[in-house]
């Protein structure tokens, strides 16, 4: 979602970026994981991505500052008793190598007890009590 957000050339970028600006105009409290700023900030200022048009460090970060300047924005990240909600997660079959950046997240959205995740990633169907919402269906 940050990233189609960010990248006006992405097909996804008008319902990201229309979803976005619902949430941060919004009296509800929204939330962004902290791995999910990280992971936008490796992605859209990857070369090999984006080629000669990727963002750089200073154009993302003001894209951070944006959103951030959301009055009903909270930025999530672990909390003391974290382990002992991504534990469970950790130890499902296929949950393994990249899928465990995914738990981390789930983890994080479960123990903020966020009501939906926005993302069209399908490894998050993994995580069944973390309910999700793909904003492109």
């Amino acid at each position: 979602m940050l990233v189609y957000a960010h990248r006006r050339e992405a097909n996804e970028h008008a319902v990201a970026s229309r979803e976005l600006r619902a949430l941060a105009g919004g009296a509800d409290a929204w939330a962004i994981p902290w791995p999910c700023v990280y992971e936008f900030f490796s992605v859209v200022t990857n070369p090999r991505i984006w080629r000669d048009a990727a963002s750089t460090g200073r154009q993302a970060a003001a894209q951070v500052q944006a959103w951030c300047a959301s009055p009903s924005l909270v930025l999530i990240g672990e909390s003391d008793a974290f382990l002992t909600v991504l534990a469970p997660l950790l130890d499902r079959p296929r949950v393994r190598g990249p899928v465990i950046h995914d738990a981390r997240v789930a983890a994080i959205c479960l123990a903020h007890g966020v009501d939906a995740l926005l993302t069209r990633d399908r490894d998050f169907s993994l995580f069944p009590e973390l309910p999700t919402r793909d904003p492109f269906a």
